[in-house]
């Protein structure tokens, strides 16, 4: 294990077509109260991790099912905290927290986006190395889109005339939207835990934890092929790394990107940006910008800036 040291600020893009991203509780896509659709850090990071435990990762906070007792036989149940504890590690909440502090941290979700870990004997709150911001919508012609849907069962709990016929369904998308969202890596989160006694071999954030990180930012939403996310994917991502104890900050990136469509191809236009990062650039080591160059075009120009495919990962 390597530790991290530097410093990321970034961008995810997520483009989704015929699709629903994140829906509130009516089946909608998220809004703000003023109409804005948004999608939330919580619906990007569950893609993220869907895919790490795809990949085998230990992933603490996704829900898990098991077979508990109801009033008439066994019932599907999801499982609460403990018990998914216990069942990725084989035993019960230590009432030790420099125990379970090596659990934690040894979930690839606990050491990147942290944990409110509250149970009986322990309440443990780890503030995560990688922070998401909300992704909104930057793209002007969107539009919501109602499906009905045939069900080939009859409601039988319907008290209608008509509860003999097969019930109807709706399925709501969106034409196209692109969510744009912000996020900064900072290793400095756990320096605090190294040297803990009973964490000798703790060194805080690691290379390794940011690399599944970024491999979740380029590939989750695409992996994440559920009914209402079908059409979801990874659009492009960009990679602000500073140079260690580099002091410059940048606020959150998302509000300088525009969106539009030049002849059927998306142009997301990151030209603001530019000036912004130029101003620091000193402090910068490096610049990463994957996109999907069959469907976009990323308008950026900086010095040093290295562009790869996000799909293939070759250069461009």
């Amino acid at each position: 294990m390597t530790k991290m040291k530097q410093r990321v600020i970034g961008l995810i893009g997520i483009v989704s077509r015929m699709a629903n991203w994140n829906a509130d509780f009516t089946g909608l896509p998220k809004t703000t109260s003023d109409g804005n659709i948004f999608g939330s850090d919580k619906a990007l990071k569950y893609s993220i991790k869907r895919l790490w435990e795809l990949n085998g990762e230990k992933v603490l906070y996704i829900r898990s099912y098991k077979l508990g007792k109801g009033k008439e036989g066994e019932k599907l149940q999801p499982r609460d905290l403990q018990e998914r504890y216990q069942q990725l590690f084989g035993e019960s909440v230590s009432k030790d927290s420099t125990i379970v502090l090596k659990r934690l941290f040894a979930c690839v979700d606990v050491i990147n986006f942290g944990a409110t870990f509250a149970v009986e004997g322990q309440n443990i709150g780890l503030t995560g190395a990688v922070q998401i911001g909300q992704g909104f919508n930057k793209y002007d012609e969107t539009n919501v889109e109602v499906q009905d849907i045939l069900s080939p069962f009859r409601n039988s709990n319907e008290k209608s005339q008509e509860n003999d016929a097969t019930s109807i369904g709706k399925k709501i998308m969106v034409d196209e939207a692109h969510y744009i969202y912000p996020f900064t890596v900072n290793p400095n989160h756990y320096e605090s835990y190294i040297g803990l006694p009973g964490l000798d071999e703790f060194q805080g954030y690691t290379q390794e934890a940011y690399a599944a990180f970024k491999e979740g930012a380029l590939l989750g939403a695409t992996a994440l092929q559920t009914n209402s996310k079908s059409g979801s994917e990874n659009a492009f991502s960009l990679f602000i790394v500073l140079k260690e104890n580099a002091l410059a900050y940048l606020p959150n990136l998302d509000p300088y990107v525009t969106v539009y469509k030049k002849e059927n191809k998306t142009i997301y236009d990151l030209s603001a940006i530019a000036t912004m990062v130029a101003g620091i650039q000193e402090q910068v080591e490096q610049i990463e910008l994957y996109i999907n160059p069959y469907a976009a075009e990323v308008r950026l120009e900086l010095d040093g800036l290295k562009r790869y495919n996000i799909i293939t990962r070759a250069a461009l």
